[in-house]
């Protein structure tokens, strides 16, 4: 059994890179990738403790992307395997935090004209050294009894079509998948269904239009999938040579329901199998980019 969509600290996930290591040796994970969003900063903790414990890791990030999509559609990315020191992969990622510091003060700033007192000096003590999301500023709400839980907050205020919805700054899809493959990684498309699409040829057209941009593979395992819409994408990437992967998207605390792992549901598993195919994918894709 693997994991190949987890977060830390570095971003919005609860637990340490070591600390996620830790839990996936102890639950008998085979192998797990770290996914942060919009950053590699956890990724040298996360591979040290892997070898300490004897757990093979796998490299990730996880980028959000400008694409045109249904309403409420969200289109995200996986680099797994990359080079965390690629110097265009570090750039490019330190811009995209930038732009989140400057969300989130202007999300503040939204907060603070509907009279909630948040203020930012709050907000860098709670994130520290991890990457500013969402869910750090929904983790103050909660802190001044505003809403129940971060679900609540972004239903409430934080979510788009709230009051203090702050669109973000996004990669487009081509330079996203040139960006992995520039930083010796695979483009993975996570959680498809999430892009909204209420019909399969519409979801089928735009995982073409994103293999012919570059796109390496798809998520097929993710906790709550249905199950006919994951055997058609397994279909599908096996038609088109897309290489298939799978997740939890585990966060911890901060999304308490599902667990490293197993997902929502105790008959949740990604398969060693899936890790051993993205593993020769990967190594085949690099001695072609030789």
């Amino acid at each position: 059994m693997v994991d190949l969509h987890t977060h830390s600290q570095a971003s919005d996930g609860s637990l340490t890179p070591s600390e996620l290591v830790k839990k996936a040796a102890d639950i008998g994970l085979t192998a797990i990738a770290l996914t942060d969003h919009d950053t590699v900063s956890g990724l040298e903790e996360f591979i040290s403790q892997g070898k300490k414990l004897g757990l093979t890791t796998v490299s990730g990030v996880e980028l959000s992307i400008d694409s045109k999509l249904p309403e409420k559609g969200h289109l995200h990315m996986l680099g797994l395997f990359i080079d965390m020191r690629s110097a265009h992969l570090t750039s490019t990622l330190e811009f995209l935090v930038h732009e989140r510091k400057r969300r989130a003060e202007k999300i503040i700033k939204i907060l603070n004209k509907l009279g909630i007192p948040i203020t930012l000096d709050e907000l860098h003590t709670l994130v520290g050294e991890s990457t500013i999301g969402r869910p750090h500023i929904a983790q103050l709400l909660i802190k001044y009894n505003l809403v129940s839980s971060i679900q609540e907050a972004f239903d409430k205020y934080l979510g788009e079509g709230q009051p203090a919805y702050v669109p973000k700054v996004k990669l487009s899809e081509e330079d996203a998948i040139a960006l992995i493959h520039r930083a010796g990684g695979i483009a993975i498309l996570a959680h498809p269904h999430f892009m909204n699409f209420q019909r399969w040829e519409d979801l089928k057209a735009k995982i073409l239009e994103l293999s012919n941009l570059g796109l390496d593979g798809v998520e097929v395992f993710y906790p709550g999938m249905p199950q006919e819409l994951q055997e058609k994408l397994t279909q599908l990437a096996s038609e088109i040579g897309l290489v298939i992967s799978g997740g939890t998207d585990f966060h911890g605390a901060s999304k308490p329901e599902t667990k490293l792992g197993f997902g929502t549901s105790d008959h949740f598993e990604v398969p060693d199998e899936v890790f051993y195919q993205l593993r020769d994918f990967h190594q085949q894709q690099i001695q072609k980019r030789q």
